[in-house]
């Protein structure tokens, strides 16, 4: 038995343990039989943690594969080498068992829900039913179908950039089962769902990173060097997201801290905290001593450490799977369904003060807005300290938009937005009109290009290659053209609000989150093509610029009118659940939405004229100095203009006489 499989047979056992401690310690092991109620039985109880156990373990291999042949190992100028080809193979061996196993947890997760064994449900048409009615059997029946198409997929792989598509969709994949647990019914579901997600998206690119690269450590494969100073720096993201989002995910779970200490869930998650920290121990360890060994041309120390490392990640997951489980402890919440739709009381009647004093923290676009921020003035910092300089009026412009992301998703207007349609209307108008407008101006591309410095091999892809590659692929040539990108800036607004989108995207925060950040971005690749200063597939002149503009805002005109002539409410089903009973009535409240609609495009399109007057001069002068300096340095002019003094001298010398 080589000491590959050594390593993966022990990390399996592993996970089992920690599993089947954490079934005993949350009292799922062994649960209280009530005489005459239908029991599942043994085979259920343990084979439905046991399928999700290996569920979650190939997910996460999956991801770990993928991650390896797309960003860790050296590519040739986009193409897979031998050994990532290797491992995207693998990869589709893995998302096989992923929904495989997904598969046995419906069937077991049917069982227990009702009641019975296996054979009684194979006999019935429950299965189907679950797997596409329930919340939880549509969640796994995803995975079965994601998982598959990752198999095919990966079977055709051969470039770093299908990898790296594959690895994004193995990503998405692992969000819909875990989502549909505990964080949907969490009081604080929205900070449940996207701390779950963050965590989730981190723990996966770690785990399954490090055990992947053991496995590369124990075959002896090349570049071992570079593959482990690539993880390495991932891998210290990834430890700050899954502490972080680990900590937001016990708040909006536990209604004290003393439940960390007094229930089972809580003590199943000390467990998981003690790992946690355990493991960034070790991390620090990696980059102090063994990665030196390990460009010192001594692995034997860093096998041995990244061997133990993923034995105690997968331990980890048992525990994780074993605290899915377990039931939270419960705790007293306001009987209110505004507060089970919201996750928080319903706010008092509007007014300008509760705006800027009511803050709301979601969790997710401050994540977003804190990345925006950091990398940023990260890329400002390592220009300055180069002697380069950057344009303080683009540093301006950025932070501004920034300032107003966080000012529309975590302030009052944000609470408000989820209770009256027109200040959502102001929120939705904000974020697709004027943030998209600072952001494009701020140049982040053209900052990124400028701060990041080439792969170190000649060939290779780092982070500036793959910003050039995803600036020169067709997908960005296709979204980018301005037909394209007019048409999702505009059609897409009347395709929300017109049909039943709206009101899903209300009921469900992912849903939520989907549609706030479609606002931002279709916002910023509509005004990317009017007035953005990164480098593009597609530069207009400015005329073309102005008349996209002017063609494209009535249309929003158009659409403000629209919502003011309805007599039905839009999404009534989400208002009329919230019980308000101050300000406006609904429809009202819908036909201020759409005045504000009708009138809110005068002021980025106010914006935009200035900051095309702006370029236009800068650009007719830049234009003026790179002639006269071509002008400088050949001797000759420019013909027109030489033509025209010659002209304007013979007239001069005429008028004399000569």
């Amino acid at each position: 038995m080589s000491r590959a499989v050594r390593l993966t047979v022990a990390a399996s056992v592993a996970a089992i343990v920690a599993l089947v401690i954490g079934m005993i310690a949350g009292g799922r092991a062994f649960p209280r039989i009530i005489p005459g109620l239908p029991d599942s039985g043994v085979v259920v109880r343990w084979g439905l943690p046991l399928s999700k156990l290996l569920m979650d373990a190939a997910g996460v291999v999956t991801v770990g594969l993928l991650l390896m042949a797309a960003l860790l190992l050296p590519n040739d100028k986009g193409v897979l080498g031998k050994s990532a080809l290797d491992y995207v193979k693998a990869a589709s061996w893995a998302a096989l068992v992923w929904a495989g196993s997904a598969f046995l947890a419906i069937v077991f997760g049917v069982a227990e829900s009702i009641g019975r064994t296996v054979p009684q449900i194979l006999e019935r048409t429950i299965l189907t039913s679950y797997a596409t009615q329930t919340t939880q059997g549509v969640a796994l029946t995803l995975v079965v179908l994601f998982g598959v198409a990752i198999a095919l997929f990966s079977r055709g792989a051969i470039t770093a950039g299908a990898a790296a598509g594959l690895l994004v969709f193995a990503l998405v994949t692992l969000l819909p089962a875990p989502l549909t647990g505990h964080t949907s019914s969490s009081p604080n579901h929205d900070l449940a769902t996207s701390s779950v997600s963050l965590h989730l998206l981190s723990l996966a690119l770690w785990v399954g990173g490090l055990g992947v690269l053991a496995l590369h450590a124990l075959r002896k494969q090349p570049q071992l060097d570079v593959v482990a100073t690539r993880f390495s720096r991932m891998a210290l993201w990834c430890y700050a997201g899954v502490g972080l989002s680990g900590l937001f995910a016990l708040v909006a779970r536990l209604g004290a801290i003393s439940d960390l200490w007094t229930s089972e869930y809580g003590l199943l998650a000390l467990a998981k905290i003690v790992a946690f920290v355990l493991l960034g121990y070790v991390g620090y360890w990696h980059r102090q001593r063994t990665l030196a060994d390990l460009r010192a041309g001594k692995p034997r120390a860093f096998t041995r450490l990244a061997g133990g490392e993923t034995l105690l990640m997968f331990a980890t997951v048992g525990v994780a799977v074993a605290l899915s489980r377990t039931p939270p402890p419960e705790y007293s919440i306001p009987a209110d369904r505004a507060f089970e739709l919201l996750g928080f009381p319903l706010p008092p009647p509007l007014t300008l003060s509760g705006i800027f004093t009511m803050w709301w923290f979601d969790l997710f676009f401050a994540v977003v807005a804190a990345a925006l921020a950091g990398l940023y003035g990260a890329g400002m910092v390592r220009l300055l300290r180069r002697g380069d300089r950057w344009s303080w009026g683009r540093t301006a412009a950025w932070y501004i938009g920034v300032a107003l992301l966080v000012f529309s998703t975590q302030s009052g207007l944000a609470r408000y937005a989820k209770v009256m349609f027109d200040i959502h209307m102001i929120e939705h108008m904000t974020l697709s009109m004027v943030v998209p407008i600072f952001l494009v101006l701020g140049g982040p591309v053209t900052l990124a290009l400028r701060a990041l410095k080439p792969a170190s091999r000649r060939g290779d892809r780092g982070p500036r290659e793959w910003i050039t590659t995803i600036l020169n692929s067709r997908f960005t040539k296709v979204v980018t053209h301005p037909l394209v990108a007019t048409a999702i800036f505009v059609t897409s607004t009347y395709a929300l609000y017109f049909t039943p989108l709206f009101e899903s995207a209300m009921n469900e925060h992912l849903g939520h989150i989907w549609m706030t950040l479609h606002f931002l971005i279709s916002g910023s690749l509509f005004f990317w093509v009017i007035i953005g200063v990164d480098p593009g597939p597609h530069r207009l002149p400015y005329v073309w610029r102005l008349l996209m503009l002017f063609v494209t805002m009535p249309f929003h005109a158009f659409f403000g009118i629209a919502l003011m002539m309805m007599g039905g409410v839009i999404a009534s089903g989400w208002y009329e659940q919230l019980g308000r009973t101050w300000g406006d009535t609904l429809l009202q409240t819908q036909r201020d939405g759409g005045a504000i609609a009708w009138g809110f495009g005068e002021i980025p399109t106010l914006l935009v004229l200035l900051a095309i007057a702006v370029q236009w001069y800068k650009d007719d002068d830049r234009q003026a100095r790179r002639a006269d300096r071509r002008a400088d340095r050949t001797g000759a002019g420019d013909p027109e203009l030489d033509s025209y003094n010659d002209y304007l001298a013979r007239l001069n010398r005429a008028d004399k006489g000569e």
